[in-house]
């Protein structure tokens, strides 16, 4: 749980200007800091991920990891990769665009404000409505690293941070009955890789897990009968049993019949049958 403090505190924020070449544009900005800023150490033990999940993210992020208010688990969270002289920056806020050259994360790249300073480190983040959804640690002369780098970074489910950046990205942002942003981990998806000759297709994907299940759209064939348990039908009936699950995506609504073995999206043209895929789909 996030250790926090409740009075507000002011923490004099970096301007991008004039912070050695290379650095981005906005990459840390002033402004309102959170009411409640983060309290704890930012010199917290991480260890390496194992399997990427949710215990596993929240130890291998250290502080960055404890400073994250997410509505729901954290989506992702690690230690940074070593630097070395020319990798390290001269300023934390050069450490920190360091994070974006050295690991290009999907996570926006611009709007950071340091929440913490702590001697040889400190905490930058990302606050979508006053929350911090980004959190980026960076370290000053560390082991074999010298400079300013990125040393824990962690972040909440791509569904939390903003349309104006997730519009952007290849993941597709479903929504619920009430109008909420659906958590990727629960449903996402996105359309086929070009570079596999995909970009007719498009994939589905819901569930975590053992109970993690894949559904594609593949009006030209590209896929291959192998790849799926059925034909894609573009002009289907909907089952008896099918019901509304309520996701939707524009004007795409997701049915699913009591077997789930085909995703059914009703349209404005229609009813679309997606079938499930043999396995996990992935263009490599």
């Amino acid at each position: 749980m996030r250790e926090r403090i409740a009075v507000t505190v002011l923490l004099l924020g970096l301007t991008a200007v004039g912070c050695g070449e290379g650095t981005r544009e906005d990459l840390v900005i002033t402004g309102t800091p959170p009411a409640t800023p983060y309290a704890g150490p930012l010199d917290l033990p991480f260890r390496e991920s194992a399997d990427g999940g949710e215990r596993e993210a929240a130890e291998s992020s250290g502080a960055a990891g404890r400073a994250l208010e997410c509505d729901g688990e954290i989506y992702s969270g690690g230690s940074g990769e070593t630097w070395n002289g020319s990798d390290g920056g001269s300023t934390p806020e050069e450490g920190l665009n360091a994070f974006f050259d050295m690991e290009q994360p999907e996570v926006p790249g611009r709007g950071y404000r340091i929440e913490s300073e702590q001697g040889d480190r400190v905490l930058f983040s990302y606050d979508v409505g006053g929350r911090t959804r980004v959190a980026v640690v960076v370290a000053k002369d560390q082991p074999h690293r010298p400079g300013w780098g990125p040393e824990t970074s962690a972040s909440c489910d791509p569904a939390e941070l903003p349309a104006s950046y997730t519009d952007s990205r290849s993941q597709e942002i479903w929504t619920d009955r009430g109008d909420h942003r659906v958590p990727t981990t629960v449903l996402s998806s996105y359309a086929g890789a070009e570079h596999c000759d995909w970009e007719s297709a498009h994939f589905l994907g819901m569930g975590r897990d053992e109970d993690l299940r894949q559904y594609a759209r593949d009006p030209r064939g590209v896929l291959g009968t192998e790849l799926l348990t059925a034909e894609y039908d573009g002009d289907a009936r909907m089952p008896a049993d099918a019901h509304d699950t309520g996701y939707r995506l524009d004007d795409w609504e997701l049915w699913l019949p009591d077997d789930k073995a085909t995703a059914y999206i009703r349209t404005s043209d229609g009813v679309e049958a997606w079938p499930a895929t043999e396995d996990w789909v992935a263009c490599k």
